[in-house]
């Protein structure tokens, strides 16, 4: 019977199927239905991701539209081990309700996952504890009042607290993403950098920038239009119990599709969920010089 079962375990990871039951998975949630960029292209690219990873089982749950009714709006969180933001009142979208932030403050605070994805750094600009959720973001009137601007010189990590507006990016180009932290879960055994598909390079991030720990950079060149500085790309933020994964990355459906963007954001869900991160780097992962997309 032991010979029979280990010999079982053993043929369907040969096959490629999961040996782990669908009550075993992690539940992941999408927050989309607002947004200045293309959710409706994106977000199934992340699901798709997420679930391609055999970690997660996926749902979508889609706000109303801007100008619709948002006290209709209200998710259960605690429903999930993680969430994936994919939602931003950027350019005249809703804000939550005041008791869908309070829930979602618990739902953090006690334990649960968050991932800001790309334009969800711009989200809640008036929101304290989601700007500390967070640790830093940009537009929506954020400046040095929001917090110190977030970057890495020499190898050191700099809280520049000089006057100056949160969120900026250059024309889209290609840009190599490099490990910072090579120890934290997310990052652990990874290639040491990758290059990253065409995208907006995000920079001048600021805000409370606290339990933040940065994962990866980029360097953001004068010469190509960029900051000048070596800007955070990948954060983990720490908040109460819970875990928050950041990443600038993804700016439409094709920077989307770059494998070193899809692997970062589904173990960096997991970390989030877990704190613990299983899942590897795929064959096609891209290197230090070429891009890879799926």
């Amino acid at each position: 019977m032991t010979y029979r079962f280990f010999a079982t375990l053993i043929l369907l990871s040969v096959c490629g199927v999961s040996v782990f039951g669908e009550e075993q998975k992690l539940r992941a949630a999408i927050i989309d239905g607002q947004n200045n960029h293309d959710w409706k292209g994106t977000t199934p690219i992340l699901k798709a991701a997420l679930e391609r990873s055999e970690r997660f089982n996926v749902d979508v749950i889609t706000s109303p539209p801007r100008g619709g009714n948002m006290q209709e709006f209200r998710p259960d969180f605690g429903k999930y081990d993680v969430v994936v933001l994919n939602y931003t009142d950027f350019g005249g979208g809703s804000e939550w309700s005041e008791t869908v932030r309070r829930d979602f403050e618990e739902y953090v605070a006690d334990g649960g996952g968050v991932v800001a994805y790309h334009a969800a750094i711009s989200a809640f600009p008036k929101w304290t504890k989601f700007n500390k959720m967070i640790g830093i973001g940009g537009w929506c009137g954020r400046d040095e009042k929001s917090g110190p601007w977030l970057y890495v010189k020499d190898g050191r990590v700099i809280r520049d607290e000089s006057p100056g507006a949160a969120g900026y990016h250059g024309p889209q180009v290609e840009f190599q993403v490099k490990t910072f932290d090579a120890e934290h879960p997310v990052m652990k055994d990874l290639p040491p950098a990758f290059l990253h598909v065409k995208d907006e390079l995000y920079g001048k991030m600021r805000g409370p920038a606290e339990h933040v720990t940065i994962l990866a950079t980029s360097d953001s060149k004068l010469s190509e239009g960029g900051s000048g500085r070596e800007e955070p790309i990948l954060l983990a933020v720490e908040y109460g119990k819970g875990r928050v994964f950041v990443t600038m990355l993804g700016h439409d459906p094709r920077s989307s599709r770059c494998v070193g963007f899809l692997t970062t954001l589904s173990r960096g869900a997991e970390w989030a969920a877990t704190g613990k991160v299983t899942i590897p780097a795929p064959n096609n992962y891209p290197t230090g010089d070429k891009t890879s997309s799926e």
